[in-house]
């Protein structure tokens, strides 16, 4: 399924302040392909593929169509959805995370979880008939049209395979006497991914994931956090599965602090060692 994601907008009681810059994203599945702000009225690409096989009038006409729709009226998510075999399935309006109108049919339908609200924005938007037919243009023919060019022009992009980097660390101890260890995996493509905090072969079932968060590069970021007491946290290890490791997973040991500092610096007194007794000897010579 491919998503083509933009804010769409309908007449409510509710006005945003002028001084507000409104900000509209287009989105291929989870990557971000454009950019557009109401301060400029222009698109940005951010990708060199992100322009598909539209032509110039097409992405102006596009422009114009977002620049009618961000004037005193109130946000909400869109996404039409396209499946194979198929030009138009549906779309589906959401605010303040919660569905709030469909489009189907030529018809605007208001979501069950909408309340009076969505009942009133659906009924002006089917009062607007112009309006309605530009909006099944859009959906039935605009949308799949390009979402399909696009996908075909970053596929090779979408398709690519990033190793992640990981490594470990300990946060904040959540009580006296324990530790909270930190897994850091960064950089892999595509998202999906596997980590679990392990003792040989046995997951620890009280890893704790955290959110994904996107990375400039269009790469991903997940940590993994588990809290054990001070003295079971040796022979522990953090376990990465991803796509592009090609079977082999990624695992990192983890080494209590205290004997990684002993360990460093028995390795600095003997450079100091070594380093005076070659000092000593120079002179001798």
């Amino acid at each position: 399924v491919w998503r083509w994601q933009f804010p769409l907008h309908v007449p409510t009681a509710t006005f945003h302040n002028h001084s507000w810059v409104h900000l509209c994203s287009a989105w291929l599945g989870e990557l971000q392909t454009h950019r557009w702000n109401s301060s400029s009225d222009a698109i940005t690409f951010l990708y060199p593929w992100s322009r598909g096989n539209f032509s110039d009038k097409e992405w102006m006409d596009l422009e114009r169509v977002l620049g009618t729709n961000f004037h005193e009226v109130q946000e909400f998510y869109t996404c039409c959805e396209l499946h194979s075999g198929k030009n138009f399935v549906s779309f589906l309006g959401a605010i303040q995370g919660y569905d709030f109108l469909s489009f189907q049919n030529k018809t605007w339908l208001p979501s069950p979880n909408g309340g009076r609200k969505a009942q009133k924005a659906c009924k002006q938007l089917n009062l607007r008939q112009g309006n309605t037919q530009r909006v099944h243009r859009l959906l039935s023919d605009t949308c799949p049209r390009f979402t399909l060019g696009l996908h075909d022009a970053g596929k090779a992009h979408l398709q690519r395979q990033v190793k992640p980097e990981a490594w470990l660390s300990s946060g904040p101890s959540l009580g006296p006497g324990h530790l909270l260890l930190v897994c850091h995996v960064s950089g892999f493509y595509p998202k999906p991914v596997w980590v679990m905090w392990m003792r040989g072969e046995q997951e620890q079932l009280g890893t704790q994931r955290g959110d994904f968060l996107p990375n400039a590069d269009g790469t991903w970021y997940l940590r993994a956090t588990l809290d054990v007491a001070a003295g079971e946290a040796a022979g522990l290890s953090c376990r990465v599965k991803h796509s592009s490791l090609g079977g082999q997973d990624l695992v990192l040991y983890w080494t209590p602090h205290s004997s990684l500092g002993l360990i460093l610096l028995a390795v600095i007194v003997a450079l100091a060692l070594l380093t005076g007794l070659g000092v000593w000897f120079m002179k001798r010579w």
